[in-house]
């Protein structure tokens, strides 16, 4: 024991220093633990899968961490993906402009197939007017403004199923020839979007099944 009381009262307040150091590291340690332990039953493993956007081509990497690297950002990543692939699979997310446009064409050459082959003037003008409508109201603009510029050109023809038919497939072949994409056979329309299979027989306009003799 060391005769100086300062000295004596320093290497006490060390030893205390210690001890308490020791304590504390050891309680954090095991709170960690805690928590670890809990995450991992989630996931049935023991560790924190880290996800991480790799600088090339946006790829999403894994990457293992121990229970020292938990804490709330680290966990606030390793459950939020930046892949775009993995939104694409997510339901409920936003349509592409692709995707609308499929969706599109898929109900304007489905009602031009449904259309009646003696259609009246009522059902003649809603589709002129849905068309116009179309135009103004489409949720992609320079679409809809292109789609506006070609009811112009090519005023739409309603005085058959038919007529509606091959004009539909014609407005949709411009489209595809200003995006570059192949024409269409306008001749394979009717095997392409023919009439509608319906149990209870309300599928055209006129509320009953029927198919168009060519």
């Amino acid at each position: 024991m060391a005769n100086n009381p300062v000295e004596h009262f320093l290497q006490t307040l060390g030893t205390f220093t210690q001890c308490v150091q020791t304590k504390l590291s050891n309680y954090f340690q095991s709170a960690v633990n805690i928590k670890a332990s809990k995450v991992a039953k989630v996931g049935d493993d023991s560790t924190i899968w880290h996800l991480t956007r790799e600088a090339k081509g946006g790829a999403v990497q894994k990457k293992k961490r121990g229970a020292d690297y938990l804490d709330t950002t680290y966990l606030a990543e390793a459950f939020q993906s930046t892949d775009e692939s993995s939104v694409k699979d997510k339901p409920g997310r936003p349509v592409s402009k692709e995707e609308l446009g499929r969706a599109t064409w898929t109900l304007l050459h489905t009602l031009a197939a449904q259309f009646p082959e003696k259609p009246t003037k009522q059902q003649k003008r809603d589709v002129k007017e849905l068309m116009a409508i179309l135009s103004r109201v489409y949720p992609c603009k320079d679409c809809g403004e292109h789609f506006k510029e070609i009811l112009k050109a090519n005023p739409v023809q309603v005085d058959s199923g038919a007529e509606l038919a091959q004009w539909m497939c014609q407005v949709h072949n411009i489209v595809n020839r200003s995006l570059d994409k192949p024409k269409f056979p306008c001749q394979r329309v009717d095997a392409r979007w023919g009439a509608l299979e319906c149990d209870e027989g309300a599928c055209d306009l006129q509320g009953r099944r029927h198919s168009r003799d060519r």
